[in-house]
């Protein structure tokens, strides 16, 4: 049950990234919106759009693995979707702080 829950939670991640990326951040708090200029603003999505898809595509590689483990009965494959998981998150965060630092001058 969980990898399909990753899954579908990876995949409105995605849209929400690809949404992101071309310059729609209205879903970011009025706080990170109102620091960006308005010429920043396309940079400032797709930057914030890589990092959401990058945690996206990490849920529904590990949730897809999970599934494997479950079907295959083999521990590994969960050892490796948590990495994914683990990997796909931090990378995601991190490029997503690196925008909100850049283009808003912090995170908060």
């Amino acid at each position: 049950m969980e990898g399909i829950v990753s899954l579908i939670i990876g995949i409105v991640l995605i849209f929400i990234g690809i949404s992101n990326s071309k310059g729609n951040i209205s879903l970011l708090h009025s706080y990170h919106r109102k620091r960006v200029s308005e010429a920043d603003i396309l940079p400032f999505g797709k930057m914030i759009g890589l990092g959401t898809i990058i945690i996206g595509a990490g849920l529904i590689i590990g949730g897809g693995l999970s599934l494997v483990a479950l079907y295959l009965g083999q521990e590994i494959y969960t050892y490796i979707s948590y990495a994914v998981l683990g990997v796909g998150f931090v990378s995601g965060m991190g490029i997503i702080f690196y925008a909100m630092i850049k283009y808003n001058k912090g995170i908060f």
